[in-house]
């Protein structure tokens, strides 16, 4: 069964995460995103990313990834590069409806949409790496100082503190807040109210906010991943690592 499924929607698109409860992210689930992004990128005009009522992404699979090699981990996180610069650069409007958890991978999917939809509940979101000995990759946090204000930005990368939907909706990490059961809808209808207008437009607009991001990324992302790979394949990092896994 595929990792992430296509709903058709008229002329949009569900993207949904479907790797089980928790929606973890694994090398099966990166392949079948990307081809789910190359299929719809054409063909719609609009797309909502969604994953489960409990989990939406809980990130990293730790017990597959942990793993790997260092080659193996250092195509892994090309692959998770490659994704999420093909999310945030989808000529078309974007929304995530945000029903469960998004912590680490999660949020960073989270923030490659252009609008963030999310249940109002005890949910949490938020890029705890740091707390493994890992950076964020490059690409994310590149896009996080695009969305919050510095200050914001700062606490969520350097203490790697979990935040709940009010919080995130107050440093516009969210922009909207709704019941669980209409956050899906009510992403839909923005994409929607958006979709419907000359396409060609939105294109260009959508290009000129993500063009530096993406040359910056083209550009750096080999020197930031080795980094990346350098503090994975750590002692301290391994160690903490174990410690996560015996979590999951």
């Amino acid at each position: 069964m595929k990792k992430v499924l296509i709903e058709e929607k008229e002329n949009l698109a569900i993207i949904r995460l479907n790797n089980g409860v928790t929606n973890a992210v694994s090398s099966e689930l990166l392949d079948d995103f990307i081809a789910a992004l190359n299929e719809i990128k054409d063909s719609k005009d609009g797309m909502v990313l969604a994953g489960g009522e409990k989990f939406f992404c809980i990130g990293l699979n730790l017990p597959e990834i942990v793993k790997l090699d260092r080659p193996g981990m250092t195509d892994f996180m090309t692959r998770i590069n490659q994704l999420n610069l093909k999310l945030y650069t989808l000529p078309m409007i974007t929304a995530c409806a945000i029903a469960g958890h998004a912590p680490a991978a999660g949020t960073a999917f989270v923030l490659n949409c252009d609008y963030r939809f999310a249940a109002d509940g005890n949910q949490i979101l938020g890029l705890p790496e740091i707390k493994l000995g890992i950076p964020v990759t490059y690409v994310t946090e590149l896009i996080l100082r695009q969305i919050v204000k510095n200050r914001d930005a700062n606490d969520l990368l350097y203490l790697g503190e979990f935040i709940n939907p009010l919080k995130a909706k107050e440093i516009n990490l969210i922009d909207e807040l709704w019941p669980q059961a209409e956050v899906e809808k009510k992403a839909l209808e923005k994409v929607k109210s958006i979709a419907d207008l000359p396409k060609q437009a939105i294109k260009a607009m959508k290009q000129t906010k993500t063009e530096e991001i993406r040359l910056r990324s083209n550009k750096y992302f080999t020197t930031y991943n080795e980094v990346f790979i350098d503090c994975w394949f750590s002692k301290e990092t391994r160690k903490l690592l174990d410690e996560a896994i015996q979590k999951f």
